[in-house]
Formats: C-alpha cells, sequence, structure tokens
C-alpha cells in the first residue's frame, strides 16, 4: 500500500508540472487544474486513497507558501492596508463564522451550535495559497492584489482560534467566550513573538553562514520551525511564519549578495509550483474521503450545502459593497489616483476562493468528544465544508479571468514601467557617484574613467534598453580589457547601484516587487 501512496504523490506531482504550460494554453490557474485533476483522481475507483494524517497537512504546506507569498510584498505593504485587511481577516471572519453557525444550524437542529460554528470558522477564511494562485496573475492593480493577499495570510489567525474554541466546546461540553478572546490576543502574541525572534535569530545566522545555498536552505527550514515552535506553545503558527518570513526577507535586502538572491528566485519559484501543485492536487483527492465518509447518501446532504455556499459567498459581497460604501471617502484621501470602485469590489468578492486551511481542518475534526460519543454533525460538516472549497475553486477560480474583464479591473501598467525606469535612473545615478568617488580617490586617468562610465551605462542598456535611452547615448560596440583592478572597481560601483535599489524596497510608493525585478536584472548583470 506505501509504494502506491508514493506512485500517486508522483502522480499528482508530475502533473503539477504539466498543469503550468496547460494552464497557460488554456487560460487558467495550475491550481484549478490540479484541483479538478484531484477530484477525477478521486472519482476512479483503481486509485487508491491517499493517507496522510489531517494534523500534519497545514505543517507541511503552509510554511512554505507562506514564505513564497511573503517574498512578494512586504511590512510596508500591510501597514498601507491595514484598514481593510482587519475590516476582513478579523471582523468579516467573525461575521461570517456566526452567519454560517446559525444557517446549518436551522438546516441541521440536531447538530448543536458549537458545532455548527465550526463548520463556520473553517470556512470562513479565503485562503492565502489560493487567492495568489489565482488572483495575483490577472493583472489587477497592485493595492487590491496587496489587500486580498493580506486577508488570506491574516485570517487564519482569527479562524483558527474560533475553530479551536468551537471544537474543544463540543469535545469536553465547556466553552467560555473570554476564554476565547483572550486564546486569541496569546495566540497573536506567542505567534508574534515567536517569529520575530527566529527572524532575527535566522538573520544573524545568515549573516554568519555566509554561503548563498546554505542560507537558502536556512530560508526553506525557518519557516516549519516558526510554524513548530509556535503551535507547541499556544501560538499562532500562520502568524509565527508570516512574522519571521517577513523580517527574514526585509533583512536579507542588507545582504550584498547576488548569488544567493538569484538561486533564491530559481529555488523558491520551483518549491511553490511543486507545493501548490500538490496542495491543490490533495484537495481533489481528499473528496474520496469525503464520500466514503457521507456513504451512499451523500446527496442529501447537497441542500445542507448550497445553503451554507449562498450565505459564504453572498455575505461576502454585502460586506464588501456596505464597507466600501462607508470606508471609500477615506481610500480616495489616501490613494486619489486610484480610489477603491464597485468594480474592484466585484473582483475582490468572487476571488475570495477557500482552499488548504478549509480542507486540513474540516479532516482534523475528532471522530469523537471526550466521553466516547460521536462527534454530532461531523459527516455533514466534512461534505458541507468540501462542497464549499470545491464550488469557489471549481467555479469561482475558473471564471475570475472572466469576472476580471468584465469590469475592466487592470493595473495601471504605465505607471508602473514609469516607477521602473525612475529607479533604473536612481541606480545609474548611485553608480556613476561611486565610480566618480573611486576615480578621485584613486587618480585615474580621465581615459579610462569615461570608459569605465561608458560600460557602465552599456550595462544597463542592456538590461533595460528603454530606461538607458533617457539617460545617454552610448556605443554599444566600444570594449574595454578590464584588468584586475578595473574589476574590482566594476564590482564596488555594481554595489552602490544594489545598495540603491535594495533602499527604495524599504521607502513608501516603491511596490516592492517593482524592486525586486529590477534587482534581478542588477544581479544579472553583475554576473
Amino acid at each position: 500500500m506505501a509504494h502506491h501512496q508514493l506512485e500517486l504523490i508522483f502522480a499528482v506531482l508530475f502533473a503539477t508540472i504539466l498543469a503550468q504550460p496547460l494552464g497557460r494554453r488554456l487560460g487558467q490557474a495550475p491550481a484549478v487544474l490540479m484541483t479538478a485533476f484531484g477530484v477525477v483522481l478521486a472519482l476512479i475507483p483503481q486509485v487508491p486513497e491517499i493517507h496522510i494524517d489531517p494534523k500534519l497537512i497545514l505543517p507541511l504546506v503552509l510554511p512554505p507558501l507562506l514564505y513564497a507569498a511573503a517574498r512578494r510584498t512586504s511590512w510596508r505593504s500591510f501597514a498601507e492596508n491595514w484598514g481593510a485587511i482587519t475590516m476582513r481577516a478579523v471582523v468579516l471572519v467573525i461575521v461570517t463564522t456566526a452567519a454560517v453557525a446559525w444557517a446549518f444550524h436551522l438546516w441541521y437542529p440536531a447538530v448543536p451550535i458549537s458545532a455548527a460554528i465550526a463548520l463556520g470558522a473553517l470556512v470562513a477564511p479565503p485562503d492565502p495559497v489560493a487567492v495568489s494562485a489565482l488572483a495575483g496573475k490577472l493583472g489587477l492593480p497592485r493595492r487590491l492584489v496587496a489587500v486580498l493577499e493580506g486577508e488570506g495570510l491574516f485570517n487564519d489567525v482569527t479562524a483558527i482560534v474560533l475553530y479551536t474554541a468551537a471544537v474543544t466546546a463540543v469535545t469536553t461540553g465547556k466553552f467560555s467566550a473570554w476564554g476565547a478572546f483572550e486564546e486569541f490576543l496569546i495566540s497573536a502574541l506567542v505567534g508574534v513573538l515567536v517569529g520575530l525572534v527566529l527572524g532575527w535569530a535566522g538573520n544573524k545566522l545568515m549573516v554568519w553562514i555566509d554561503d548563498a545555498p546554505c542560507r537558502v536552505a536556512l530560508g526553506l527550514l525557518l519557516p516549519f520551525a516558526a510554524y513548530g515552535v509556535s503551535e507547541a506553545r499556544g501560538g499562532s503558527a500562520v502568524l509565527a511564519v508570516l512574522v519571521c518570513s517577513l523580517y527574514l526577507i526585509d533583512a536579507a535586502t542588507d545582504f550584498s549578495d547576488s548569488d544567493y538572491r538569484l538561486i533564491g528566485d530559481s529555488f523558491w519559484e520551483i518549491t511553490e509550483m511543486l507545493v501548490t501543485g500538490f496542495a491543490f492536487g490533495l484537495i481533489g483527492l481528499e473528496l474520496s474521503t469525503v464520500l466514503h465518509d457521507a456513504g451512499p447518501d451523500w446527496p442529501k446532504f447537497i441542500g445542507g450545502a448550497a445553503v451554507v455556499i449562498a450565505v459564504v459567498v453572498g455575505l461576502r459581497l454585502i460586506w464588501l459593497l456596505g464597507t466600501t460604501a462607508v470606508f471609500q471617502g477615506w481610500w480616495r484621501t489616501r490613494d486619489k489616483d486610484e480610489p477603491y470602485t464597485w468594480r474592484e469590489t466585484i473582483v475582490t468578492w468572487w476571488a475570495g476562493m477557500r482552499g488548504v486551511a478549509t480542507v486540513a481542518l474540516a479532516l482534523a475534526i475528532p471522530f469523537t468528544t471526550d466521553d466516547g460519543k460521536p462527534f454530532p454533525g461531523r459527516t455533514e460538516i466534512l461534505f458541507t465544508a468540501f462542497a464549499v472549497v470545491l464550488f469557489t475553486l471549481l467555479l469561482q477560480g475558473p471564471t475570475l479571468p472572466a469576472v476580471v474583464r468584465a469590469t475592466g479591473v487592470h493595473a495601471d501598467t504605465g505607471t508602473e514601467r514609469a516607477m521602473e525606469r525612475q529607479l533604473w535612473t536612481r541606480v545609474l545615478q548611485a553608480e556613476l557617484a561611486r565610480l566618480k568617488e573611486i576615480s578621485q580617490d584613486e587618480q585615474l586617468p580621465d581615459e579610462v574613467y569615461d570608459r569605465l562610465r561608458t560600460n557602465f551605462e552599456r550595462r544597463l542598456a542592456q538590461a533595460d534598453p528603454e530606461a538607458a535611452d533617457d539617460n545617454a547615448r552610448m556605443n554599444t560596440d566600444r570594449t574595454l580589457a578590464f584588468t584586475k583592478k578595473m574589476r574590482g572597481i566594476t564590482n564596488d560601483v555594481l554595489e552602490a547601484g544594489r545598495a540603491e535599489a535594495l533602499a527604495a524596497r524599504r521607502e513608501p510608493g516603491i511596490p516592492p516587487d517593482v524592486v525586486d525585478r529590477v534587482m534581478r536584472r542588477l544581479d544579472l548583470r553583475g554576473n
């Protein structure tokens, strides 16, 4: 049986690779294709059920995916959108949990309200992995993507605390509202502290290691460590991973190691692709477990599932329209060029996919209570949770690109390109300023200085010709034979340009991924 499980895992990973080019040809996100692939496998009787302890799904999948998602953002992105993120990651999760619990309890009166709250908590939060996999590649406005990813990254803290309190109330028969609130505060505080401590310690260790592959390997292990340490101490494992990851990524801007960035970019691109594909394939595969648990009478659960889906999807729209109407004036004051519009509200609504976290929490519901009785409504909860996930992934996911096109929501690529060109100008100016300083200190002959200056301008033209047009007209046919001393000067000047670009990542107004694109080409230019 073990070798069949291994074969199934390899099949999912192989399908993940094929889903990338297939998704581009079909205009669909690979995550959607992998979910559909998993569902197809689950419906084939000859395919064995996959056996993974539900308690291991989140610890295995979330740390690398959260780290990969954190690489595309920064503390500043969260700070700029903290209001919208808080309203959705905390308040909306609580409201959705309560509404789902109420509707589910009305449909299944025999299911106690505490068990219904557990269902509400596990279906309330949109999944950060799903959001990054589906919404992050549609050319949406940067602020919109930042809010969607911020919501997905922080809402699990609220949902998991509510879920844990509800499950505990069912299994032990004891519940305390104040205790749940206290647990939320402690969980968040411990998660932040663990993330900061491991982030700080990991950064110090990375500086000491001074070896690119080892630094990348440490960056892979630390998110897992943050998850495990925080969970063991009653903290929010998700928040610990997020804080640790953001700390490490921000601290890494001080590294003058282009090999680390180039190796890290390639490594995390591959890791994110494989783990994301496996996670969504697993969602589809677990359908067989749900159907087996529900038995031949599973169609009788469709009505309750439809009601919960309507509540989850409908309430999100109502909430977003309401908060947009209330806070639109404030958003316009903060961002006059890109006010939050009803069109963006529609896209944000339809982008609320559920995914890995919902599946893992649903499967982790215990079979019995502490007194040995069956967990009330477990089959109904499991079936409903999967119905919500499959609806949002296999209906909302494939149609999200059409919604984006219909609403006309898209990023201002002209503005972004202008910002990128301005950053290239800053980089070149920093390099030439450093070259002038070296030329004066070393008393370089004018002809050597001129040839070096021309060479740096030519290098920038190769990295970004459009940006170079605004800075200099150069002769690309000229060549320069560098001596050992000249190579040292070249590296010193290039580091000045890199330092300027990295400093821009911490400044307001410049998106982190714009800086990262410039940094990647700078690193490639210097190698």
